[in-house]
């Protein structure tokens, strides 16, 4: 199994839940995960963007995949589901 393929399941296993996504320019998002493409385009919905205190709800993005330096699961993520 390629490296794209572990991480393209993975991805789907923690579809749907609460993500915190680090862009690029040190920008940072956070919000549910609904869909994505071979291209790691994310589709985030119910989205907050964080820059330090200030929050700012945009609602459903498309963040483009070259801008997403990591993706982070805010609570533990459930395998088995």
């Amino acid at each position: 199994m390629s490296i794209y393929n572990i991480f393209m399941s993975n991805l789907l296993v923690i579809s749907k839940e609460r993500l915190t996504f680090k862009l690029n320019a040190n920008r940072m998002v956070v919000g549910t995960l609904r869909g994505f493409d071979q291209f790691m385009n994310l589709v985030v919905d119910n989205t907050v963007e964080v820059n330090g205190n200030e929050r700012n709800d945009i609602g459903m993005v498309v963040i483009r995949g070259n801008s997403v330096v990591t993706v982070e699961a805010l609570e533990p993520v459930n395998r088995s589901s």
